[in-house]
Parts: C-alpha cells; structure tokens; sequence
C-alpha cells in the first residue's frame, strides 16, 4: 500500500526567501525564531515546494503524504496558510492531504475557515500548541474546533515537547499531565501527539494514563533529531504498534544534511527491530485508517 508521512510542511516561497521579513509583518515572531540558523550557524529548517516535496516523495518510497498547518499566533496567518496548502494539495491530487492550521481568537471565523477547509478536502487539524498560540485548553471557541473536528472524523495532531529535552530557540514547554487530562477529556476526538508525544507513551504504562490516552496516537516526526536509535523498539515494549505513525517533520534538515531528505527519518523506523507487520503498520497502516486515506 505504500509509506505515507503524516507530518510534514510546507511554506510559501515568500516566507523561505525571507523568513524574518515574512515573519515580523505578520506578528509571527515565534516561528522566525525557530526556522533561523542556530547561533553556530547551523541550519535545521530547509524549504521545498510542493513540486520538491513530490520529487523527494518519490525518491524515497513515499507514497502520500499530509502536510501539516502550524501553530501560527495570529489568527489571520493561520487562514492565509491554510490557503496556500490548499493549493499545493489540489495541485497533487491523491498524493497530498492537508491539516488545517486554526487560532482560536478569530472566533466564529476561525471555525469559518475549518468550514471551508473540510469543504476542500482536508483531513484534520494541525499542528497545534496552544502555549506557543498563547490560548488555554478551555478556550471556547477552541472547544468547539475540537467538536467539529469530531464531526468529521478528523484527527487532531499537537506539538508536543520532551521536557527533558535541551533547550533551543522557539521552544516552549507543553506539560504532559496537561495533555494527558486534555486528551482524556475529549475521547469523542482522536488525537495525535506529534514527535513521540514528548515520550508519553512510556507513562501507558501506567493503567490510568492508558485510560487516559486511549484516543491519542503518537508520531515519530524529527525523531533523529531528538532521540537515540532504539526509540521505536521502546515505544512499540510499551503500547505495540497500532499507535504510532511515521512522521518526518519534512523539510525540516536531518543533522549534516545541506538540504531535505526523508532517508533519516525513515530509518528510525526501517532499522528498527521489529517485524515487518509491524514495520508497515506504523509506516502507512496506521495513517491510512487514521486519515481515512484511502
């Protein structure tokens, strides 16, 4: 059936020709922090079009794909965005799939424009961080995204932070507890928490927070980047496979990489020592059903 990547980007050509200029006249101070050089001068953000990211698909075995929205701080960013994804997906029919990108401060627009997102085909909502967004977990207009999302069968996908993890630039803190409470709050919504939910599947084994994160999924996106060789196996000792999903976090730069690749990524997964059941069910199973892709 192929490899699908559940999570990966892409940005208009304006704001990778000048991510700060891009970012400080929408008020997306955030994001430029993240995507610019480290102080040393290393890169990790790379760009493509969606023409690059079909090119590096093919090369790697990749048959589909769901490009994620971000979680942008203003609200008219997040419709801006979503419109441009909108293009690259029609443009790559049955190949791309797109996540809406949503700030609940546009209120009734905000949900307007999840409207308009379902009407042209998207398949969830995502990536979200409501502490980078600056909005709480109770927000109501964020509960009803969350309804609405449960209408049409979305999945909702979360940026989640390893609190354990080294500190970089843009990084703010997603507190585990709150997500766990978050997601078992809402068991009507499947839930995706992205880059290993900041290793909380670990804490499954726990009976209660199993209970708890149920309707929760997890995502292997810019693993190479965060963690050891050895963490699908660990995860898979803990809750097996039917919850994980191969992410990249495409395009973003693998370690010594001058431009996009998917290989590293890949190979977290494809060198893990699992069986190949379980190798093909977290990298397409799982996200075809997920998604309802096919």
């Amino acid at each position: 059936m192929g490899i699908v990547d559940c999570h990966v980007h892409l940005f208009p050509p304006e704001a990778a020709a000048d991510p700060k200029k891009w970012a400080g006249e929408r008020g997306e101070q955030r994001w430029a922090t993240m995507v610019a050089p480290r102080p040393d001068g290393r890169r990790i953000q790379g760009w493509a079009t969606a023409d690059e990211l079909i090119r590096d698909m093919d090369a790697a075995g990749i048959a589909k794909a769901v490009v994620q929205g971000w979680y942008w701080e203003r609200h008219e960013t997040c419709v801006a965005h979503n419109r441009f994804i909108r293009k690259c997906v029609s443009a790559h029919p049955g190949r791309l799939y797109a996540s809406a990108s949503f700030h609940p401060a546009g209120g009734d627009a905000a949900l307007d424009d999840l409207k308009r997102a379902r009407d042209a085909g998207f398949v969830g909502i995502g990536e979200l961080c409501p502490e980078a967004q600056g909005y709480g977990h109770q927000d109501p207009a964020f509960e009803s995204a969350l309804a609405f999302a449960a209408e049409c069968g979305w999945p909702v996908t979360f940026h989640v932070t390893d609190p354990a993890a080294r500190d970089y630039p843009g990084r703010v803190a997603t507190p585990l507890q709150t997500i766990v409470k978050f997601v078992g709050a809402h068991p009507e919504v499947r839930f995706i928490l992205a880059h290993w939910g900041g290793l909380l599947p670990f804490f499954e084994i726990n009976a209660g927070v199993a209970r708890s994160l149920a309707n929760a999924s997890y995502d292997t996106a810019a693993s190479p980047l965060i963690y050891r060789d050895g963490i699908t196996e660990a995860v898979v000792s803990v809750i097996g496979t039917r919850k994980i999903l191969f992410g990249s976090d495409y395009p973003i730069l693998p370690r010594g990489a001058a431009t996009p690749t998917f290989e590293p990524f890949l190979d977290v997964v494809r060198r893990a020592g699992v069986n190949d059941e379980a190798r093909e069910t977290i990298l397409g199973g799982n996200a075809r059903s997920l998604f309802r892709l096919d």
